[in-house]
């Protein structure tokens, strides 16, 4: 392939001109090991990150990418607020109800909540670990679907401080992804937003692009739902023709 040089020209080209966003005020590095492309740095935001790192695969000619771009931070968060944020985000989700919720804490895990059923006994739905280390949020565990895999990512995002989230959850059993499994996720992640009207937004998945269409009151609602679709995993592109209608 291309020098590492070469790549990260053409993709901080293709990104100035696809985001009008001028790349030199958040410095990008790329490197290249044995066939693997690492790409580090600081981005203003999840849009600028997944766009960048589309484009890396787009330039990259097929090689391995390790992403470690990493969101610029905001006011300083300590790990250990950051973790209990994603904790309690997992624990106030309705569709997390009866999955179990670890905390790894110094080494240990702590047990935040051991699943259970409507009539109380054990009947758990899944596992999810959080971990935090320099405001990068890990899952680890088990979930049932891509849907819950992919909102709970997106809980994680939500949470105040968080820089990257290395999503490792399994799902069991396995499911197919495609472009249904990630029309459901968005939507999911759009009711779970206590700031969008989720039914005024109709969503449609192709190839990992993802438009939003619909009407809103606010300018800022309209945002809020696009940010929100660029959370979700496996989206590499976002359409926005949702409507302001004051």
């Amino acid at each position: 392939m291309q020098s590492s040089d070469t790549v990260l020209k053409q993709v901080l080209a293709a990104f100035e001109h696809e985001s009008h966003l001028n790349p030199q005020s958040f410095p990008i590095h790329m490197s290249l090991s044995d066939g693997i492309l690492t790409v580090t740095g600081e981005v203003p935001d999840i849009a600028s990150k997944k766009r960048l790192m589309h484009l890396t695969h787009k330039f990259s000619e097929g090689a391995a990418l390790v992403d470690r771009l990493r969101l610029r931070a905001g006011p300083p968060v300590a790990d250990g607020a950051l973790r209990d944020s994603v904790c309690e985000r997992l624990l106030q989700a309705v569709d997390f109800r009866n999955c179990v919720i670890c905390a790894r804490v110094k080494g240990q895990v702590e047990i935040l909540r051991s699943a259970m059923d409507e009539a109380g006994s054990e009947d758990g739905s899944g596992a999810i670990e959080v971990t935090v280390q320099d405001g990068v949020v890990t899952l680890t565990g088990q979930v049932i679907s891509l849907s819950h895999k992919r909102l709970a990512g997106v809980l994680a995002w939500w949470a105040g401080g968080c820089r990257d989230v290395m999503n490792l959850l399994d799902v069991f059993p396995d499911e197919d992804d495609n472009d249904d499994e990630i029309t459901d996720a968005v939507q999911l992640v759009l009711e779970s937003d206590p700031y969008v009207h989720a039914d005024q937004i109709t969503v449609h998945s192709q190839d990992h692009m993802v438009t939003l269409a619909g009407w809103v009151s606010s300018e800022a609602e309209s945002k809020q739902a696009e940010r929100d679709v660029w959370y979700v995993d496996a989206i590499d592109k976002v359409v926005n023709r949702i409507e302001v209608r004051a």
